[in-house]
């Protein structure tokens, strides 16, 4: 049976993940218009709201475990705007009619509606008290699968100590660190591949092949010869005396030498963006040793000709060094750095000493398993918030969880893509005694 997909497009379900197509259903998602209907009973819409908000809230916790770190204890904070407190000392509130103060009221303060404190947003808060959850919030992975997958193979460490439990809950306090690598892994480009040559366990196992053909070949040879030696000697005078057999050359070391410099073309081929000559010169070394590396594994194959014959592909082989002096050589004898004037050079030098100081802080890397120069991978930017209950240093990849998310007045602190009245049928369903 085919596995259904994890995020499709026909039949949508949010994720906790930075994946472009989850992307694309939070932004194409509508309201569910749920209990708006006569013929949906009250238990049908909240196991509807339920698993609606499963599959984004925590769909890698089984529903038993979500069920014991439930809570019908709803966080909430008043807002204390510290500037206005200073300011009075709370008897203005209470002076009104027939104290002397009398305010007017417009009609755009009568219709103005004041705004609520949403609650029933504050259902999956306990959820948010995960380290997986938590690590997933701080923007040190890109989705909460990942994040538990690092907790899991020991890169995060809970106040100095290697944690491996995802379901392991934060207090207030908790300082927490993702190893910086795999935060590097997890929030940029991937490492880019060569699409159009073999991988290198298909170019191992043809080489492989070719070279089991060749020795096939090469025995097959003297097999064939073996009688015609043999007819020779029976024919040779036994009075006379014969010169020496010459021995046969070792031609390992030299095909080794010419599969190393195949691996090095094609690895330049595929890491360089190069211009359309140097890749013309690399394909046309690449097409004519392999001929010649069948050649040096025959049995009559001569040292001499095959490593002049390679010393000729290598000399041939133009990698753009004598370019340069052409070049000066078509160029005026006018430099035109020469003719830059004083601030011109000044802006120059910022920029180099600029770009200079950007190669050294992001350089170059092949070993690392990311995309190096480390650039953003696509699609970050919308999900690139964090939570007020965290204080997250990026520097150090580290974070400290302050306190328990609550709800204030006209938002709470649990990020969750559906409205008030769906997390309110959630939580009734979970609300219920068994």
């Amino acid at each position: 049976m085919k596995p259904r997909r994890f995020h499709g497009l026909k039949r949508p379900k949010l994720r906790q993940s930075w994946n472009k197509y989850n992307l694309y259903n939070i932004a194409m998602m509508r309201d569910p218009r749920i209990g708006q209907s006569d013929s949906v009973t009250f238990f049908q819409q909240k196991w509807k709201a339920k698993g609606m908000l499963r599959t984004y809230h925590g769909e890698h916790i089984n529903e038993s475990k979500w069920e014991r770190m439930f809570s019908r204890r709803l966080l909430g904070a008043v807002n204390m705007p510290a500037e206005y407190m200073a300011q009075h000392d709370g008897s203005e509130m209470a002076a009104g009619r027939g104290s002397g103060i009398d305010e007017e009221i417009t009609n755009k303060q009568r219709a103005k509606t004041p705004a609520i404190t949403p609650y029933m947003q504050m259902t999956f808060a306990p959820m948010e008290r995960r380290l997986d959850i938590a690590v997933f919030r701080a923007m040190f992975a890109s989705s909460a699968r990942q994040a538990r997958q690092f907790c899991v193979h020991g890169a995060v460490k809970v106040n100095g100590k290697i944690v491996p439990y995802p379901a392991y809950r934060l207090n207030p306090g908790d300082m927490f660190q993702v190893d910086p690598d795999r935060v590097l892994y997890a929030t940029g480009l991937p490492k880019r591949r060569p699409r159009k040559f073999r991988q290198p366990s298909q170019a191992r196992r043809e080489d492989e092949e070719g070279e089991a053909a060749t020795e096939e070949s090469s025995a097959a040879e003297t097999e064939a010869s073996e009688p015609e030696a043999q007819a020779a000697e029976a024919e040779q005078d036994p009075d006379t005396t014969d010169a020496p057999e010459p021995i046969a050359a070792d031609m390992k070391p030299t095909r080794l030498q010419i599969q190393r410099l195949t691996a090095q073309a094609k690895s330049l081929l595929a890491e360089w963006d190069s211009s359309v000559t140097l890749k013309k010169s690399l394909r046309s070394f690449i097409k004519n040793a392999k001929p010649l590396l069948s050649r040096a594994g025959r049995a009559n194959a001569s040292p001499t000709a095959i490593t002049d014959e390679l010393s000729t592909l290598v000399a041939e082989l133009n990698l753009g060094v004598g370019q340069d002096k052409k070049e000066a050589k078509e160029v005026t004898s006018s430099d035109p750095i020469d003719s830059l004037t004083d601030a011109e050079m000044k802006t120059l030098e910022e920029r180099m000493a600029k770009h200079m100081r950007e190669e050294e802080e992001n350089p170059y890397d092949p070993s690392k398993p990311y995309g190096t120069p480390w650039k953003p991978r696509h699609y970050m930017s919308p999900f690139a918030f964090i939570p007020q209950y965290l204080e997250v240093n990026h520097n150090i990849c580290s974070a400290v969880y302050l306190r328990h998310p609550v709800a204030r007045k006209g938002y709470a602190e649990v990020p969750t893509p559906y409205s008030v009245d769906v997390n309110q049928l959630a939580f009734n369903w979970y609300l219920r005694r068994r």
